[in-house]
């Protein structure tokens, strides 16, 4: 069947040792990309001290071991393991420099994004789920600060493009109009706009009070800056697999 969306190649037009070099800047990109997802989920679990601390009136109040632990403290380790990690990873596996799964077959990464975006949902639920009980049990407003509203968003879009996942699976299924191809491009499109809707999610918490009062300095403006790494390289993994070519005539 012939193609209706052509996709550009990498390193078109470039000479020999410029294009390795290319490559390779490209390979150091997405190793970091994986070592920022990874590393960033880390530092919050370790910031977030789950289920020692409870954050309360500006300060951490930590509870005797047996007494309840917290549970807004499980919050960010369970978004950050959801998009930081997770999400992350689910993209990257496609990319073919730099993978950890660049040997495994198209249908294989297919399953691995799956299961890797499936536990983005049950983490981000999860997470969902702890900060509701936190509220409640501090009695204490819901949805009243940018980042919640964000959070909210993005949640509701993860779910969107999960269920346009199983649209792109179950065409026939679902009697879809759309060419598989032209499928894709719009899953590929939403998941990156939703993936850009995460990361300023992940930001905006870093202008929260907890996350304000636990790292200050010079180290806030290098969290601040860490989440917009990643997203620099999913973004340009995603052009570069789904950009209509355009000739270039001399």
């Amino acid at each position: 069947m012939p193609s209706d969306v052509e996709y550009s190649p990498v390193g078109e037009g470039l000479g020999m040792r410029d294009y390795w070099l290319y490559v390779w800047l490209r390979r150091a990109a997405v190793i970091a990309a994986h070592v920022t997802g990874l590393g960033l989920t880390l530092i919050i679990s370790l910031l977030s001290r789950p289920g020692t601390s409870e954050w309360t009136d500006g300060c951490w109040e930590t509870h005797p071991a047996d007494q309840n632990t917290s549970l807004f403290s499980w919050h960010p380790v369970c978004m950050s393991v959801a998009y930081c990690l997770c999400m992350t990873e689910g993209i990257l596996l496609f990319s073919a420099e730099g993978s950890p799964f660049c040997f495994k077959s198209r249908k294989c990464k297919v399953r691995l994004h799956w299961f890797c975006q499936a536990l983005v949902l049950i983490a981000a639920a999860t997470g969902l789920g702890f900060m509701l009980a936190s509220k409640n049990v501090s009695e204490l407003p819901h949805l009243v600060t940018w980042h919640s509203w964000l959070g909210i968003s993005t949640l509701a879009a993860t779910v969107l493009q999960a269920a346009c996942g199983i649209c792109l699976i179950f065409p026939k299924l679902l009697r879809l109009s759309s060419s598989p191809l032209r499928l894709k491009l719009y899953h590929a499109t939403c998941g990156l706009l939703v993936y850009l809707l995460a990361t300023v999610t992940v930001v905006s918490a870093m202008f929260s009070d907890w996350f304000q009062a636990t790292v200050k300095g010079v180290a806030w403006w290098g969290f601040l800056l860490l989440p917009l790494f990643p997203a620099l390289v999913v973004m340009n993994q995603i052009t570069n697999a789904y950009l209509p070519r355009k000739k270039i005539t001399s």
